[in-house]
């Protein structure tokens, strides 16, 4: 099974982004996407920015991966 996760595009330099999902930022190639700019929601697996994605769908996205993570606190 594949998982890609959401995320914001805070700064492009060249062919990788500094992007932050979650409130961690991490570094992505951003080569597979057209014309990427900072604010950009995008789907990032293993390193590379797969899709962008409208606002709606990020925080569809987000949320839910907040929900996943909170159950998992007590374990």
């Amino acid at each position: 099974m594949c998982l890609a996760v959401p995320a914001r595009i805070v700064t492009i330099d060249e062919i990788h982004a500094w992007v932050e999902t979650m409130g961690v930022r991490q570094r992505v190639n951003i080569q597979l996407i057209d014309s990427p700019k900072p604010g950009d929601y995008i789907l990032v697996h293993a390193g590379f920015a797969i899709e962008k994605i409208d606002p709606e769908h990020f925080r569809f996205l987000n949320d839910t991966l907040y929900e996943m993570f909170e159950g998992t606190e007590n374990e």
